[in-house]
């Protein structure tokens, strides 16, 4: 069984820099692609990034690409969200998400459906 615990999420100023990370308690991080969803203020949750088991490849939504970057730490088992430049519009509770790479099926990171595990969130809040 996997479990999933965000950190770092917090109150800041637009323009400020965050940076979330997500420790992977379990086998097999590396078997994982990994993914940041959010779920801003009485909306859906929506993708934000994702990197591949092996961190050659990563997706971001066009609302963060520039701004955001996600990084994996295999050895360490850990996922990060280097979040820059924030804005009043990334407020919202920040999820990670891991998918299970070893069935071989296709990578498509913005598909929620795609993930089997998820932590509890981390709640970023940016005043404007």
């Amino acid at each position: 069984q996997v479990q999933l615990v965000e950190s770092g999420g917090r109150l800041v100023q637009t323009g400020d820099s965050v940076r979330l990370s997500c420790a992977h308690y379990g086998p097999t991080f590396n078997m994982y692609h990994m993914g940041w969803f959010r779920q801003p203020p009485g909306k859906g949750r929506e993708f934000v990034a994702a990197i591949t088991w092996n961190g050659d490849n990563t997706a971001y939504s066009d609302s963060v690409k520039g701004r955001f970057t996600v990084a994996r730490d295999n050895a360490m088992k850990m996922l990060y969200l280097q979040m820059n430049s924030l804005k009043f519009e990334d407020t919202a509770v920040y999820y990670c998400e891991a998918d299970w790479a070893g069935d071989g099926t296709s990578w498509h990171p913005h598909n929620e459906m795609q993930y089997d595990f998820w932590g509890p969130g981390t709640q970023v809040t940016v005043s404007s």
